[in-house]
């Protein structure tokens, strides 16, 4: 492969971080003052980290166990986070339901898993335009609130670097809650009846029940027989984002003085959109760059190559975990699309986790004007990357999800059979629709089913 900059190890160049501004960055805010702008970046650069190093490179080998099969990636969260959201029960209900889907997954395919949370840095968001207009007013376009607010006045939609402060400082908060939460004994496996407290029966959970039941009925069985269950009170639980605003990203990484390798402290894992995977872009350079393990989004128009040049761009070693790629074909696409390009680069010998985003390639509108999913299609493309890897005999090493842990509306379907009249009920996120509680333990039972089929 050719290209105009250097190809290095991740990082071990940090005084090549800056590179990436000499390039075109695409889906940044047009920010108004430079000047406050580089103040805030100053300021962030002298916070503490988010997360640690050795947190990063533990991710990165859970990652490659992912890959080969002897775990699986579960990650899920918002599809934009924001401020007014960041309450310790909103983040409670998220953690729970990631924490009840691993748990269906492990139980029903006896299979490790990785939890992830889009979470304490999905502050911003790609748009498919810069501006928006409302009779006939024409705005900056809602980038998230890490950049700017929603309601559509000039004072809000304007960019401000102060909120990258803000997003710092509320991730950090986040960040800490999640600790608590999972390291102190709130995600103890023994605690899987409580998790399902308070939410309405419905199939979904009653099957949820059934499976705790059984776990319960397993850890009697080995505390009968003098087994100890202290690793049981914690979980590890990683914090993954898109890192999109590069000024944000690039203030949050620091060289680890144990190895002097860089590493992007804002999250242990960052992945890169289908909008701004450009080979010579601002975002493959800059990632480029950190250690931390990175995902790259691939949608239905990635050729075989495309991803191979990623690859080297990125994983330059071919080191396991290091780099994943993030399958978001489209229900209607993944099994024409993936093939080709899963087969061609397992047979380039590119050391790679591939994941299912079965969420961003089946957005519609309803009649009704709500930008939605419908759950059976969502079903459908993991049903299909499931497919492609058992054909090509390759690995599926994870699910990437937009959920909340809420009884929300915004996705058509499931076992409540939400429909389009039912959207407007619960209907509450400003970008993407998510899956709700119960459509998110579906999945987790039908990806599980899955996995048997594929481990057999």
């Amino acid at each position: 492969m050719s290209t105009a900059v250097d190809i290095v190890a991740p990082g071990t160049d940090p005084e090549g971080l800056d590179r990436f501004r000499a390039l075109e960055a695409r889906q940044q805010p047009a920010w108004p003052d430079a000047d406050a702008l580089a103040a805030v970046a100053a300021r962030l650069s002298g916070a503490a980290p988010l997360v640690v190093p050795a947190e990063a490179e533990l991710l990165t080998q859970r990652l490659a166990a992912a890959g080969r099969g002897e775990a699986f990636l579960l990650q899920g969260g918002d599809c934009a986070e924001t401020f007014a959201d960041a309450s310790a029960t909103r983040i409670r209900n998220k953690v729970r339901t990631i924490l009840q889907m691993a748990v269906v997954l492990t139980h029903g395919a006896s299979t490790p898993v990785v939890k992830m949370g889009r979470l304490a840095g999905q502050y911003a968001k790609p748009r498919s335009s810069d501006s928006e207009t409302r009779d006939g007013v024409t705005l900056p376009a809602y980038r998230g609130d890490m950049v700017n607010g929603h309601p559509f006045t000039p004072a809000d939609r304007a960019p401000d670097p102060r909120r990258l402060e803000q997003a710092y400082r509320i991730s950090a908060a986040t960040a800490n809650v999640v600790r608590a939460f999972t390291r102190g004994g709130y995600a103890d496996l023994r605690q899987v009846h409580e998790w399902n407290r308070g939410f309405m029966r419905n199939p979904a959970y009653s099957r949820y029940e059934r499976t705790a039941t059984e776990i319960d009925r397993a850890i009697r069985f080995m505390e009968a027989c003098g087994a100890d269950f202290d690793a049981l009170r914690t979980v590890e639980f990683y914090l993954s984002h898109e890192a999109l605003i590069l000024d944000y990203e690039r203030a949050l990484t620091r060289v680890d003085p144990a190895t002097g390798r860089a590493y992007d402290t804002s999250a242990h894992f960052l992945w890169i959109g289908e909008r701004t995977r450009q080979l010579d872009g601002a975002h493959v350079e800059f990632l480029s760059r950190v250690a931390n393990p990175v995902g790259v989004k691939l949608g239905p128009t990635t050729a075989p190559a495309d991803a191979i040049a990623l690859a080297e761009r990125l994983n330059p070693d071919n080191v396991p975990g290091r780099l994943t790629f993030v399958a978001r074909m489209g229900a209607g696409r993944v099994r024409d699309v993936l093939p080709a390009v899963v087969e061609e680069v397992t047979a380039a010998g590119v050391a790679v986790t591939w994941v299912t985003d079965p969420m961003h390639g089946n957005t519609i509108t309803s009649d009704s004007g709500f930008k939605t999913r419908r759950f059976a299609d969502v079903l459908d493309e993991v049903t299909g990357f499931f497919e492609v890897h058992r054909a090509l005999g390759t690995v599926p090493g994870g699910l990437h999800m937009e959920l909340t842990g809420d009884d929300v509306t915004e996705v058509l379907g499931g076992s409540e059979e939400i429909s389009d009249d039912g959207l407007a009920l619960r209907y509450e996120t400003l970008v993407d629709p998510r899956l709700n509680h119960q459509q998110s333990l579906e999945t987790a039972f039908q990806v599980a089913e899955m996995l048997t089929r594929q481990s057999r």
